[in-house]
């Protein structure tokens, strides 16, 4: 007897982030791991939930070139990383490691 195959969905964190307080504390949970790969995709995330069409006119980038910085293989500039945060409502900052 063949077993019946479930459907299931891909993964999309996107699909999660609903609030500005769920974005933020998942931002801040990427960048605790000082991973740069982990948060250009965690921006791309975040991009993908707010509109990454609406995200390439505030910062004047096209959608192509948004995904392909914003994936977990992207390299994105500082001043790429600097527009999104700003275009998504954040800003990058430079705080004293813990010890």
């Amino acid at each position: 007897m063949a077993r019946k195959r479930e459907p299931f969905s891909r993964y999309d964190t996107a699909d999660y982030l609903k609030t500005d307080r769920d974005i933020a504390g998942y931002l801040a949970a990427c960048s605790e791991e000082n991973d740069p790969a982990l948060m250009a995709a965690a921006l791309g995330d975040v991009a993908r939930a707010k509109n990454m069409s609406r995200l390439s006119r505030e910062t004047g980038l096209t959608r192509e070139g948004l995904y392909k910085a914003l994936s977990p293989d992207g390299n994105p500039s500082l001043a790429t990383t600097m527009k999104v945060a700003a275009a998504l409502g954040f800003k990058l900052m430079l705080v004293p490691a813990s010890s």
